[in-house]
């Protein structure tokens, strides 16, 4: 494989900062695309809310919430297969171009006014988001040796590519949604996939071998096996649901609940695979360990924050006053606010960590930090509940504060989650590891389908602060156990 040689240890910031040749082709990359996303979800669970006579799905906001929730799990579940497909079939480069292709086209039907096709585009824009997804940075942390003091900053700077269109599309999305429709908004996110696309496919060549071919190519017995598998199983969900549906059995809370089962139970079964293949070492088992804390640790972070999109945006619709100078902020244009403290603190500790260079705080004590301040947000929030009682609503500055506190938590551990990936990944799972890390997305996301019933029975400041001392218990233990994950990660570390 191609990398780029790392600059000379102890050299200066500029060298750490300097990144190789195809890095601003994925930056842009992936930009375009989170462009489409955080577009399209800035305003589905209002969507989702919103009556059928005004164009929305009619659900109820907790079913909604609890849709979202399990959707978004789906999202990054199909990562699974989407790294399977390009460690295996047809490597990362073409499994990037195929996935924006099936985005596009989800974010073209989703234009289409009506309830049925407002579902198949949501099918659509997950599995092409599955198949891309794991792809871009399993390309990225390609592009480097894997002791280069540039990784993590690189990978930093990267993942503010995902804020940097996380910022500007819930503001052009919220503000179509408002003066036109839900569709023209959702036509804006599709466009900024094309945008991606075009950018993608005029600068891959700067990848050079990296991605070009499947790291692990099937066999065709593993092939046929593989498609058999995927006939037995796709054929038994249709025929389930198929009798699910003509007994009159099937509903969206039991769709729910069986797919929060599943984000559940497959991260379970896929590590347990890992651990049992031969061909993993024993010192990549014991780097896969140590991934095992990261993971868990990541689903209890994305369990709280992807809140941000349903149970918060429905308390800020609903039980926050929006007036800024005089202006009442469209709820949509929220969901930029934590891109924009990302952006900002993001590029603050870029500078810091290539500055440190090998003395910034190992990946473990990040996590730690990320998880003590997610906490912290949902605690802040938690207080801003007790103000909104009794017909009064909570001033918009407690949800900046909150906002701002999910940035440091982000910082700490989204960038630095991708880059251990690409880091402690045995050898045949590459992209299938990058994979799983957006599968810990999944799992919180699974979890959190469930959690947000709980609004029915607890008051939301006591919903809000349970889950935030849950966070900051965990970031605690993260600490006390960062000595015993460092020996588990080895060189890595």
């Amino acid at each position: 494989m191609q990398v780029n040689a790392a600059p000379a240890a102890g050299g200066s910031t500029a060298a750490q900062l300097r990144q190789p040749p195809g890095f601003g082709t994925l930056f842009f990359t992936e930009l375009w695309e989170r462009f489409s996303f955080a577009g399209m979800r800035a305003i589905l669970v209002l969507f989702m809310a919103a009556p059928i006579a005004e164009g929305g799905l009619g659900l109820g906001a907790v079913t909604a919430a609890s849709l979202y929730a399990v959707y978004n799990s789906m999202v990054y579940m199909l990562s699974l297969p989407g790294g399977w497909i390009a460690d295996r079939l047809w490597g990362s480069q073409k499994a990037v171009f195929v996935g924006g292709c099936t985005i596009a086209a989800g974010h073209l039907v989703l234009t289409i006014p009506a309830v049925p096709t407002s579902y198949a585009a949501l099918v659509l824009i997950a599995i092409g988001t599955g198949t891309l997804k794991a792809s871009v940075p399993t390309i990225l942390g390609g592009l480097y040796a894997p002791d280069d003091p540039r990784r993590d900053p690189g990978f930093t700077l990267y993942y503010l590519s995902i804020q940097i269109g996380g910022f500007t599309a819930p503001f052009v999305t919220g503000a179509l949604a408002v003066a036109f429709n839900w569709h023209v908004a959702f036509a804006a996110a599709g466009i900024g996939m094309l945008l991606g696309l075009a950018v993608y496919t005029v600068g891959r060549k700067k990848f050079g071998d990296v991605g070009a071919t499947a790291p692990q190519p099937a066999t065709p017995e593993e092939r046929r096996k593989v498609g058999r598998k995927a006939l037995l199983w796709g054929g038994a969900a249709a025929a389930l649901l198929a009798i699910d549906i003509l007994l009159g059995w099937f509903s969206l809370g039991q769709l729910i609940n069986i797919m929060s089962i599943v984000g559940l139970v497959v991260p379970v079964v896929y590590f347990a695979a890992m651990f049992r293949t031969p061909e993993v070492t024993a010192a990549e088992k014991s780097r896969l360990w140590a991934f095992v804390w990261f993971f868990v640790a990541a689903a209890l972070f994305w369990l709280v924050y992807d809140q941000a999109g349903s149970t918060v945006s429905l308390f800020i619709k609903d039980s926050t006053d929006r007036t800024m100078f005089g202006w009442e902020v469209p709820v949509g244009f929220f969901q930029s606010a934590h891109a924009a403290f990302m952006i900002t603190l993001g590029s603050a500790f870029v500078l810091i960590w290539a500055k440190m260079g090998r003395r910034q705080p190992k990946t473990p004590a990040k996590f730690g930090i990320s998880l003590t301040f997610i906490g912290a947000s949902f605690l802040l929030l938690g207080l801003a509940a007790t103000t909104a009682t009794d017909g009064d609503k909570a001033l918009v500055w407690w949800i900046v504060g909150f906002f701002f506190l999910q940035g440091v938590a982000e910082t700490h551990l989204g960038p630095v989650g991708l880059s251990a990936s690409s880091k402690l990944a045995p050898a045949r799972f590459a992209t299938q590891t990058i994979g799983l890390w957006y599968l810990s997305t999944a799992t919180g996301g699974a979890i959190q389908g469930q959690v947000v019933k709980l609004q029915n029975v607890l008051s939301p400041p006591v919903y809000f602060a349970s889950q935030g001392l849950l966070l900051v218990l965990a970031g605690v233990i993260l600490f006390l156990a960062a000595r015993r994950i460092k020996g588990l990660m080895g060189e890595a570390a």
